[in-house]
Formats: structure tokens, C-alpha cells, sequence
């Protein structure tokens, strides 16, 4: 490697120093030096006279300037720091004979920090050029190596000038002046990395560093903005590799991108806590200044294109020469090659979800299907499957349930889904409040501490029957597992609501036969008007969650998942609107919703109890639901030849009756005004309560 330093000028020193006779002395006291050497005998350099001495000294100082100990300049090493068998931080220091002229001392003392500074380069260059320290390290270390390169010529040149008698210790001194400043500033950036043992971007961000810190002296800040380019070329093909082609290519852990390989993106359709698009790859500590700003963006460039490399696309940002991150300059081209990437990468990958693999169209499916947006299926399941849905949690046999919503999909209009054969069927272990207040991340807001999160006593399939969905990858990392949890407690809701509604229907029926007795004033009449009263309220309840939550919030994300820019803002979007659903479904607020739960009990108590009550009423058998095709209404046309006087004769008589429907009024009317307040008051927290408020306390006040 050539590196041309402004530090480290071409020396070529051609003007003499001395003078002929200062020549002859030189040559007159080598060899005197030498003799003695020679003999085995060492004199004090202070038995000489002041112009040997000066000789005397200057060669030690070529000598200390290239590490090596003279005859009167002494090394001290002391090691600092030792981890292992590498020494990470050691001191140097140069000494000099005490009888030495102090004139001379001074002067030598004056050179000596450019002597440690060039042992303490060359030490860290040689422990740093080993293969576990990193790629960047081997970079600094190079241009280091080229550094000392020019400063090893320079030595040579002034000892070929001192060799010709040419050189007085104050030339040797003016010509070390220009590099002593840039090799004390190598110096203390390899105090502070070989005491802290950097690697990687530590490395970089200490070079960038030290650079600004020297603004004031233009040429050893150019040669560390010089030092640090070299170092960062290394680092730059990591990040090459990975803004272009997706893959981390870091055999020493340099990188600010950690990728954790146990997270599978299997677990993103198992785990309702999977954690595979935020923490497969995470940024790490330690990121290079010059990156922090677009440190985002460049992780989820390569989270893209390993996306696509994972399905089997493209994932290759088209290069060229001038998309190659070569540098990280002032013109900041490194910014806009991470940008151009970033974008080719995001409009790859959605373009792929939505095109190929039909993200809206899943979307579409989950909304017809767990959100009830096709009800035809439902309601022929809910008939062939009720005798099972009946049974308690321990009885119910999910295979069986499986095949019955098999039967209901493929003869209902459900058959030209093509995406119909991905649902499937579950029961939950717990009801619906027990189950919101255990998910994570779920806020749940209680006006109190006493809201009862205990399972009921008796809880059948139809309070825990839920449908699921078969997501593939990579729609499974827009609609993960905890995705589809959240369209499942919607679901439960509102399927839940339609079995209250069924019975309440039938019910109705069975008022609607009782009719033809012309039973006005009657008990049946009070109990027609409380069945109606209840008709409202679980057909506003239903009314609201569909018509003022989840269509408006569904055209809202439809709209957004058009404009958005990448996957990210399609998760963001879809979250937000699943959440949104989830608040506004009164699922976060489990005071409200155990007041509705409780509501619905009564609505079903009620409609359980309404065929017993009305064939008391009337002395009428009781009016199972058929099982041979014959409505309600026909079986009390049947009936009609009973004597009507005797009819009411018995509803009159039958207090029993009469009481029970007051009790269930009482009750309903009781619990529906308590809801009221309670709606009234978190409908100033909560906006989207308003119209449940009013639909609510409108039925409160109709009867």
C-alpha cells in the first residue's frame, strides 16, 4: 500500500549543517567512540567535551528514533495492560546519561516523544495485524505501516546526513518538528485503543474523533481523516454487502448488525410472541458516527432483501460503479447509495407480498371470515353445529367441529373463496375477559380493582369456539400469530353476539305463535315486549361493533396499505387497525364488557326459559325446538282448536309464570341502566362510546 501523507514530507536534506572542521571532529570522534567500544571500555559520555558529546548523542538519537537503545539513551518499557499473551497498553520511556551536558539533555528530551511515539506505532502495528483483532484493525494497521514507512526514510536521511558530518543536533531537532506533532496524534489514538481494546467501529468513531479534535492543525487532521478512510474501506464492504445483497459478511463480529439465528421465521405463525422481524436482526452498540443517522435504514434494507432470498426472489440491488460505497467523504455519496438501496428493497418487497403472494386478498378473506363480513356460512354452521357447540370444553370434539365448518364453507356462496380451505377451527380453554387480560402487550383499563376475571363455572364451545387461519410465509410477518389472536377475540365477540341474537329470534318466533291467542295483557304480552327489548339491545350491540367500528376502521387501513411505502408501514397500519378494533370492541375495558357478558347471560337464561314459560302460560306442551322441520309457529297453529277462553283461564291462574317474567325484566332493565352511566362516563375518555351510549340507553328508555 502507497500513502502519501501531508505529514511526512519527502525529505531530502542537501544543504550542509557544519563545517569542514566540525566534519573532521566527526570522524575524529566516531572513531574514538569506536576504539573504546572496541577495548571493552565504556567512558561516561561526560569525560568528553562538549563537541564529542554532541556527536555522541545525536547517533543514540538515531538510534532512539528507530526504537533501539544507544550508548547513552537508555529504553524503559513498562506494560500496562496484559490479557493473555497480548500486551493491550504498555509505556515507553527514553533516558539519557546523567553526566550528559544539560544543554544536550534538553535538546534530547525534546526528541524523545517522537522516539516512544514511533516503539508504541510499531507495537501497536504488530499486535494489531492479527487476524482476531478484526478487519478494520488491519486497515488502521496498514496505513500505520505505511506512515512509519516515510518516517523510517526520514530517519535514514538524516543518518546519511550526520554520516557526511552534515547534521548538528539542532538540524536533527528542525527536521523532526513536522512529524512530531502527527505521530504524538497516532500516538494518543493508540493509547485509547489499545487501553480500551477496540475493534470495529470503535476503531473509527476514536479516528473521526481525534480528527475533529485537531481542526486546528490542518495537516495532522488530514492525515487522520486519511488514516481513517483507509480503516473504514473495510468497513464499508461489510456494509456493502449487506445493503446490496442482504448477507452479513463479518468473520470478527465488527458489524453493527447482530443477526440471531436461533429465531425462526416459523415462529411467526406459532408464537404470539415472536420476536423474528424485530430481533432476527437488531443494530448493536458501537455504531459508526458517520452511519448513526441512517443506522434504521440500513438494517431494514438488508431485513428486506433477506425477505426476498428467503422466498426465493431476486435479492440483489442493481450496482454500478457509482453505487459503490468506496468512501464516507464530505460529499456524502456513502448517504445516497444507502438510500437508493433502501429503496429498491422496500419496493421489491411489497410489490412481491401484494402482487404474489395477495396480501389484500388474505386480508379480505381473515375480514369475511373472522369478522363475519360473509355470514351465510355462519349461520348454516351455527345450525348443524349447535349440538356440539353445546357440549362443555372437556366433550367438544374438534375434529368433528372441523369437518362441520368443512360442510357449511363448500355449501355456502364460501365455496368460490379459494382461500377458504385455510380456515380452520379451535377451542379456547378460557372465556373471552379471562383471555384478554393474559395477552401481552394489551392494555386493559378498569375503572376498578374488583373486576371479576374468574372463569364461569359451566362454559360451553359456544362461548370458546374460535376460527383461525393458515398463513404462509412471508404473509406471516404481516399477519403473525399474534395478529391473528387479536382477529380471534373480535371474532369470539361478535360470534358470541350472533348465538345471543339466534336465540333471542327464536324466542320472537315463539311469541309471534303465541299470537294467535289473542293473549293481550296477558303475561305473554309482557313477555313479548321484553324479548323485544332485548332484540334491540344485542342488535345495537351488533350494529355498533360492526357498522361504527370495524367497516369504517377497515376502509381506513384498506386506504393506508395502498399508500404505504414498505412492509413496515404495512405491519404499522395493520396493527393500528387491529388495535383500534380491539379498544373499540370494548375488549380493553373488561368493567364494560362484563356488563355486556352479563346482559347477553340474561338474554340467554331468558330465551332458554321462553318455550317453558309460554307452554305454561297457555297449558300448552313444551316446544322443543324441532327436530322433524315444523317451526314454532306451526306447531302453535296446531293448537288453535284448544278453547281460547280455557287458554286464558290458565295464564291467569299461573302466577308462577308471570313472576318468572318479571324477574327476567327486572333483572335485564336493572343491569341495561347500570351500563348506562357507565357508558355515559368513559365515553368523555373514550370518544368512540358515544354512539354504543346512545344506541344503548335509547333501548334503556324504549319499552
Amino acid at each position: 500500500m502507497e500513502m502519501s501523507y501531508p505529514s511526512t514530507p519527502r525529505w531530502n536534506i542537501e544543504r550542509p549543517f557544519l563545517t569542514g572542521r566540525f566534519h573532521q571532529e566527526t570522524k575524529a570522534a566516531s572513531r574514538f567512540a569506536d576504539s573504546f567500544s572496541n577495548n571493552g571500555a565504556e567512558m561516561a559520555i561526560g569525560c568528553y567535551d562538549a563537541g564529542v558529546q554532541e556527536l555522541l548523542v545525536i547517533d543514540d538519537l538515531l538510534s532512539a528514533l528507530v526504537g533501539i537503545e544507544g550508548r547513552y539513551i537508555s529504553i524503559k518499557r513498562r506494560v500496562n495492560h496484559v490479557h493473555g499473551n497480548d500486551t493491550y497498553d504498555s509505556t515507553v520511556t527514553f533516558q539519557v546519561d546523567a553526566s550528559m551536558d544539560l544543554a544536550l539533555q534538553e535538546m534530547a528530551k525534546r526528541i524523545f516523544p517522537l522516539c516512544e511515539s514511533f516503539v508504541l506505532t510499531g507495537q501497536f502495528v504488530e499486535s494489531r495485524s492479527q487476524f482476531k483483532n478484526g478487519l478494520v484493525n488491519h486497515a488502521f494497521a496498514a496505513s500505520l505501516r505505511a506512515l512509519l514507512l516515510d518516517y523510517e526514510a526520514m530517519v535514514a536521511q538524516l543518518e546519511h546526513q550526520f554520516r557526511l558530518g552534515r547534521l548538528s543536533i539542532q538540524g536533527l531537532w528542525f527536521y523532526c518538528q513536522p512529524m512530531l506533532g502527527s505521530m504524538q496524534a497516532v500516538s494518543a489514538v493508540i493509547h485509547k485503543a489499545s487501553a480500551n481494546n477496540f475493534t470495529g467501529s470503535a476503531v473509527l468513531n476514536l479516528l473521526q474523533s481525534q480528527a475533529k479534535a485537531m481542526a486546528g492543525d490542518n495537516t495532522v487532521r488530514s492525515l487522520l481523516e486519511k488514516m481513517t478512510q483507509c480503516a473504514s474501506n473495510a468497513y464499508l464492504g461489510i456494509l456493502e454487502r449487506w445493503v446490496y445483497e442482504g448477507v452479513i459478511d463479518d468473520p470478527y463480529g465488527e458489524f453493527f448488525i447482530a443477526e440471531d439465528k436461533s429465531l425462526l421465521k416459523e415462529s411467526l405463525t406459532q408464537d404470539y410472541d415472536a420476536k423474528y422481524w424485530r430481533q432476527r436482526y437488531s443494530l448493536k452498540d458501537g455504531i459508526p458516527s458517520f452511519l448513526a443517522n441512517i443506522a434504521g435504514k440500513i438494517l431494514t434494507t438488508g431485513k428486506y432483501l433477506n425477505v426476498m432470498r428467503e422466498c426465493g426472489h431476486s435479492a440483489q440491488v442493481p450496482t454500478s460503479e457509482n453505487s459503490k460505497l468506496l468512501s464516507f467523504g464530505s460529499n456524502h455519496h456513502y448517504l445516497e447509495c444507502v438510500k437508493v438501496a433502501y429503496e429498491f428493497a422496500s419496493g421489491e418487497l411489497l410489490n412481491l407480498i401484494k402482487e404474489r403472494y395477495d396480501l389484500m386478498g388474505k386480508l379480505r378473506s381473515i375480514k369475511r371470515y373472522l369478522l363475519l363480513d360473509q355470514g351465510d356460512f355462519l349461520v348454516h354452521f351455527m345450525d348443524i353445529a349447535r349440538e356440539e357447540l353445546m357440549k362443555q370444553l372437556d366433550e367438544i370434539t374438534v375434529e368433528k367441529l372441523q369437518s362441520l365448518l368443512d360442510i357449511a364453507l363448500r355449501s355456502t356462496a364460501a365455496a368460490a373463496d379459494p382461500c377458504h380451505e385455510d380456515l380452520t377451527c379451535s377451542v379456547e380453554r378460557s372465556s373471552l375477559l379471562k383471555r384478554m387480560a393474559t395477552l401481552k402487550g394489551v392494555e386493559i383499563k378498569t375503572s376498578s380493582d374488583s373486576v371479576d376475571l374468574e372463569q364461569p363455572v359451566s362454559i360451553t364451545g359456544l362461548e370458546t369456539f374460535s376460527l383461525s387461519y393458515k398463513v404462509q410465509w412471508p404473509l406471516s410477518i404481516v399477519i403473525s400469530r399474534k395478529a391473528l389472536t387479536k382477529y380471534q377475540m373480535v371474532f369470539r365477540l361478535l360470534f358470541h353476539c350472533k348465538h345471543v341474537e339466534r336465540q333471542l329470534c327464536g324466542a320472537w318466533q315463539v311469541h309471534q305463535g303465541a299470537r294467535a291467542f289473542n293473549a293481550s295483557g296477558t303475561a305473554i304480552s309482557r313477555s313479548s315486549l321484553l324479548c323485544r327489548s332485548m332484540l334491540k339491545f344485542i342488535n345495537s350491540l351488533l350494529h355498533y361493533l360492526t357498522f361504527e367500528v370495524l367497516e369504517p376502521n377497515w376502509h381506513v387501513m384498506h386506504n393506508r396499505l395502498q399508500t404505504a411505502k414498505s412492509i413496515d408501514e404495512v405491519i404499522q397500519h395493520h396493527d393500528f387497525f387491529l388495535d383500534k378494533c380491539l379498544r373499540e370492541c370494548l375488549l380493553h375495558l373488561p368493567d364494560l364488557l362484563k356488563k355486556v357478558e352479563r346482559l347477553k347471560s340474561l338474554c340467554l337464561q331468558y330465551a332458554a326459559a321462553t318455550q317453558w314459560l309460554i307452554s305454561s302460560s297457555t297449558d300448552l306442551p313444551k316446544l322443543e325446538e324441532p327436530s322433524d322441520g315444523f317451526s314454532g309457529s306451526e306447531k302453535f297453529k296446531q293448537l288453535k282448536l284448544r278453547s281460547l277462553s280455557q287458554v286464558q283461564k290458565v295464564m291467569i291462574r299461573d302466577a308462577t309464570v308471570t313472576e318468572s317474567i318479571l324477574k327476567f325484566e327486572r333483572e335485564f332493565n336493572n343491569e341495561l341502566q347500570s351500563l348506562g352511566p357507565i357508558l355515559s362516563s368513559s365515553s368523555q375518555a373514550e370518544p368512540y362510546l358515544t354512539h354504543l351510549a346512545q344506541l344503548v340507553l335509547g333501548v334503556g328508555f324504549d319499552k
